[in-house]
C-alpha cells in the first residue's frame, strides 16, 4: 500500500522549521502500520535535516557553521542574479539532504527521543516550500 501527501510549509527566511508533527500525523492518516516514509523537499534552496529537537540551540550552532563555510555574498560566486543568499542557499542545500527516508512502526515514524524532522531554509526572505511525503508499507 502507498499513501502520498504535499505538505506546503511557510517560512519567515532563514532558519529551521520543525515539520515533525505534520509528518505524524500524515503518517498516523495514512492506513500504514509498518514499513517506509520518504520525504522530498522539492526545492534547491532549501533542505530536510533530521536533528536534534530538544536544544534549539543546536539547529543555531548549525546555522553559524554554514555562515562560516558558505557565507552570503562571497565573490567566489558568479550566480548572483537573485541576491547574495541565493548560491550560498543552493550550495548549503547540495551539502545536506533534499530527501529523508525513515521507518515506520505502529502507525508512526520511529523517530529516536530526540530527533526531529526540519525543513532547514536558506534564504533570507519568507519562502513557500513543497514537502512531498510518501508512505509505502503495509
Amino acid at each position: 500500500m502507498i499513501a502520498r501527501q504535499v505538505l506546503d510549509i511557510a517560512t519567515r527566511g532563514r532558519g529551521s522549521y520543525s515539520v515533525t508533527d505534520r509528518v505524524q500525523a500524515f503518517v498516523g492518516t495514512a492506513g500504514i502500520g509498518h514499513g517506509m516514509c520518504h520525504l522530498f523537499l522539492q526545492h534547491t534552496s532549501a533542505s530536510l535535516v533530521l536533528c536534534e529537537n530538544a536544544d534549539p540551540a543546536v539547529r543555531a550552532d548549525l546555522e553559524r557553521f554554514m555562515a562560516r563555510h558558505v557565507p552570503d555574498g562571497d565573490p567566489l560566486f558568479a550566480h548572483v542574479e537573485e541576491g547574495p543568499d541565493d548560491m550560498p542557499a543552493h550550495v548549503r542545500t547540495v551539502l545536506t539532504h533534499s530527501d529523508l527516508t525513515l521507518p515506520v512502526g505502529n502507525h508512526r515514524v520511529m523517530l529516536g527521543t530526540w530527533q526531529g524532522v526540519y525543513v532547514w531554509e536558506h534564504r533570507h526572505a519568507a519562502q513557500q516550500r513543497r514537502l512531498v511525503a510518501t508512505v509505502y508499507g503495509d
